[in-house]
């Protein structure tokens, strides 16, 4: 379900995720940032995650560009993360694949990631809520993709995500 969907290029983008991240971070949250800079359309995660930590952020924050969350290491992060924090209310965060129209959208959904699903991949799934941003289509003729992505397009949706979460706490 959809707690809130917009498009980075909207004057209020800020302000409409800012408010509905409000309603979902208490006490109890912890940032789950999934991708790797080796991509760049798959590093929006790390991206987020890094400007997070470099913010002093209050809550626990993991996957950053230094220490990334990625389909090789997603089923020890993810144990380790549970076990660290058993009462911990997740928002995990990832760059995601859609339809040409929706590029550009930033979505906040009730319920967890699917990590690597746009590349036909099958990892553990993550969060209790969750922040996308479609980076670039679908193309089954090329489920990699990511790599046609401009770097400036994933700062700036990394820096209003990052901005949105910091304004709501």
């Amino acid at each position: 379900m959809y707690l809130s969907k917009i498009n980075y290029k909207k004057e209020n983008v800020v302000q409409v995720l800012s408010s509905t991240i409000k309603d979902i971070i208490d006490e109890n949250t912890v940032i789950v940032c999934i991708g790797t800079d080796r991509a760049i359309g798959d590093a929006l995660g790390p991206l987020i995650g890094t400007m997070l930590k470099n913010s002093d952020f209050k809550y626990p924050v993991y996957g950053t560009l230094d220490n990334p969350i990625h389909a090789l290491n997603i089923y020890e992060s993810i144990e380790h993360i549970k076990n660290s924090h058993p009462k911990g209310n997740f928002l995990a965060i990832d760059a995601c694949l859609g339809s040409k129209s929706s590029i550009g959208n930033i979505q906040i959904r009730e319920g967890p990631i699917l990590p690597g699903k746009g590349v036909g991949k099958k990892l553990p799934q993550i969060g209790h809520y969750s922040i996308v941003g479609i980076v670039d289509k679908i193309d089954e003729n090329n489920r990699f993709s990511f790599n046609s992505v401009r770097l400036s397009f994933i700062l700036e949706l990394a820096e209003i995500i990052s901005l949105s979460i910091l304004l709501s706490t």
